[in-house]
Parts: structure tokens; sequence; C-alpha cells
């Protein structure tokens, strides 16, 4: 029997996460939230662009929170902890692209608690965080010995992004330097990719120094640049790179980034993705040194991207294809660490290309 699923929140992520659920054949979508009243009654298949599927979508959490299903794939903007653990209370398991990558030393007791109570597993998965810096870059380790480094870095056209509140509220694009200095991103995105840095030194075994480092740097518009915010204005943010570091001894041993550029063109300074293009990077270095490059995340256009993104997309498929794994998983919460090897499934003949 089909293992049934809840989508909560029709974002990118969820939408994507949606027509993922309808491919794939061990899964069923039985419920939806969404935060908006607009939203409130529609298809879900009609708000992923799928064609209707016979699932109302609805903002009553808690009548999701009684429904009977198997797993909850969560995907609002920001997570509530607190509805987490009711979903997992409630017997549900709960695969999210919002943290719980790897716990590590972080008080999770309430969490656990509700998994026990549940019978549930949460795990937290999606591209990055939760695969580029910390699951492939485990994979690509186990052909070095004498490990010193592992880098696990972006390069993506933010103007591909169709979140404009997102992009101007929280990342804080078209702001003045000063105002960008004051960005929630190196905590906000800090949380989960300190994460991924955590399972990746225990598992390689870096002892690493107490106190992590992050750095925040911006390139300005020389004129302006068009942007899913309105154009940009002259010395305003219109690049954005975010570093977070662990070190031994004071020397980098894992190494996370995010390049984040309004196109490429009138930047001060210069700032390009260099002859790779958009791109996401893991380099291991050691006996000998592993670099991967991973193309097809990003998409051909900018009108493509805020179209359908293959970055959110492999981000909703990421989790989606882990629900049957987690739902077959002992209770608690389990990291990449903890399960086994999650594949995507075929696609049925109808969709092969001819």
């Amino acid at each position: 029997m089909s293992l049934k699923v809840i989508q909560w929140a029709t974002g990118g992520v969820g939408r994507a996460a949606i027509e993922g659920i309808t491919a794939h054949p061990d899964l069923e979508l039985v419920g939806c939230w969404v935060h908006s009243e607009h939203k409130q009654g529609l298809d879900a298949g009609e708000i992923a662009g799928i064609g209707a599927l016979g699932v109302n979508a609805t903002n009553d959490a808690d009548a999701l929170v009684a429904m009977a299903a198997d797993c909850v794939l969560y995907s609002p903007v920001m997570p509530d902890p607190t509805l987490v653990a009711r979903l997992l209370a409630s017997g549900k398991n709960v695969v999210t692209p919002l943290g719980w990558f790897y716990p590590g030393g972080r008080d999770v007791s309430d969490l656990e608690q509700a998994c026990r109570v549940g019978n549930s597993t949460l795990h937290g998965t999606g591209i990055h965080p939760g695969g580029i810096t910390e699951r492939f870059p485990l994979m690509v380790s186990a052909l070095s010995s004498a490990i010193t480094h592992v880098r696990a870095e972006e390069f993506s056209d933010i103007r591909t992004y169709g979140a404009p509140d997102v992009i101007s509220d929280i990342m804080l694009f078209g702001k003045t330097p000063e105002e960008a200095a004051t960005s929630p991103m190196i905590h906000f995105l800090g949380q989960g990719f300190m994460q991924s840095m955590d399972m990746v030194a225990a598992e390689l075994g870096f002892d690493v120094d107490k106190e992590p480092v992050s750095t925040h740097e911006v390139a300005l518009a020389s004129r302006p640049i068009d942007s899913p915010i309105g154009p940009i204005g002259a010395g305003r943010v219109a690049a954005q790179r975010f570093t977070w570091q662990y070190t031994v001894g004071g020397i980098p041993v894992i190494t996370v980034r995010v390049n984040w550029l309004m196109g490429e063109e009138n930047l001060d300074p210069p700032w390009t993705f260099g002859t790779g293009g958009e791109r996401f990077e893991v380099e291991v270095s050691g006996d000998p040194d592993s670099h991967v490059t991973f193309h097809g995340w990003h998409p051909e256009s900018v009108a493509a991207g805020l179209e359908r993104n293959p970055g959110i997309v492999a981000t909703a498929n990421h989790c989606v294809n882990a629900i049957p794994y987690v739902c077959a998983a002992d209770r608690g919460i389990k990291t990449y660490l903890d399960l086994p090897l999650i594949a995507g499934r075929a696609a049925c003949r109808s969709r092969w290309p001819r």
C-alpha cells in the first residue's frame, strides 16, 4: 500500500514536493497545509500546476495533525519546532529541509520525546545544507586517506529565485551595506550548515576548535540591476558571499560557502561565477584529492528559473525520496549516518523520452 503523505506549505519547495509525491509510485498525497487565505480550499495539484488531485488545501493545522498519515513533508519558510513535535507525537514521521540534519550536542530532547510518544521519525535533508555540505563530501571522502580539508560551495544567480519577500526582507538584497551587515542569514543559514559541518567533523574525526569562523562579504551595484525585487540601485547590495569554517589549531579544515549574485554585470567589486558558471562544488583534500562539480541544478535562464528552478526541485525530491526510508526507520531523529542509501524511483513508461 502507498504511504500517505501530507505536504506542509506550498512555496517553491512545497509545490515541487507535491509534484514529486504524485510521481512517486510508493506515495500518496492525502493532505496539504497552506499559510495564505487565498490558497485555502484550492486543490493541491492546481497549486502545484500539475492539475487537480482531489486533495484540497487547508490552513487548519489542527485538522491535519489529527489526520491519519504516514509522513509530513514539512517545508514552510521558517520552522516551528513546537508544531514539528506535535506532528511527531501524533504518530507521523516528518521529513524536512529546514534543519535537524545532525543535532549533535544540541538540545532536541522535546523532539526526541515526541518521537517516542508517536513512535515516529524525524529526518532533515535537502541539497545545501542537506547533501552538498555533508552527504556527498562524506561519500567522496571514502576515496581518500589523510584528509586535511573539506569544502562545499554554491555559486548561484539569485535573479532566478522567485521569492521576492525572502530576497528583500530576509536575504536583504537591495539594501545598503550597513543594513545588509545586520543580515540574519549568518545565523539562520548557519544553524543548518553548522549541523552539516558537525556531521563531517565527527565522522572524519576532526577535533575542531571551539569557535567556528563566519564571514559575510557584499558587492554593490555600480549601476541599476534588474532583479525579482525590482531594480537594485547603484550603491545597494547586489551580491553576497557567506562563509562558515571549522578550524583545527586555527587552520581551516571544513569550509562551507554560498556565493549569491544578481548576475555578473555591474558589480563592485566585479565578482563573477568564474569559468565554471553556476554550480555546486565538493572538494576533499587528502590522498588523493577529489573535486566534484554538480551542474543541472540551475536553470538555463532567469525566466526559466522563475518558472521552475531545478535547485528547488532537487531539494524537494531529496525530501520526497527519503520518505519511504524514514517511514521504515526506527523512531527518533535519524541522519544520513543512520539511514540506508536513499534513491529515487524510475519514471513510469509514459514519461520516458521518445
